[in-house]
């Protein structure tokens, strides 16, 4: 199940990397209809990821605590992009707010990532 994780883990990285250029192309002018589809694909993956994690925190795997508080911090990148961002009053600010949010979602999981790796 570790596998499982860990080939998911990629796929969550990878989905926000994605996510994060294509809010980077939406705020400069050129809009995507795929965004909204990457982000409910890049979301859903992050809460199959958890999912898996506590289940494996759950069989008595154990990871470094820093790789816990990191993973649970891009909650909050997440939640700025599927609530805060799409308060902005113009599409361009959406867009600027989700690319933040997407980079930030993309580095936390990034560091995640590498600590669960190591």
């Amino acid at each position: 199940m570790v596998a499982v994780h860990n080939t998911v883990g990629t796929l969550v990285v990878l989905a926000y990397l994605v996510l994060a250029v294509l809010y980077g192309l939406w705020a400069v002018g050129r809009p995507l209809p795929a965004t909204r589809v990457v982000s409910g694909i890049a979301a859903g993956l992050l809460l199959l990821q958890y999912a898996l994690g506590f289940w494996l925190l759950g069989n008595g795997n154990q990871q470094e605590a820093i790789h816990y508080i990191i993973a649970l911090l891009a909650i909050g990148a997440v939640g700025i992009e599927h609530g805060y961002a799409r308060t902005r009053p113009t599409p361009r600010a959406q867009a600027a707010t989700g690319a933040g949010a997407a980079a930030l979602a993309f580095g936390l999981v990034l560091v995640a990532y590498a600590i669960g790796m190591s």
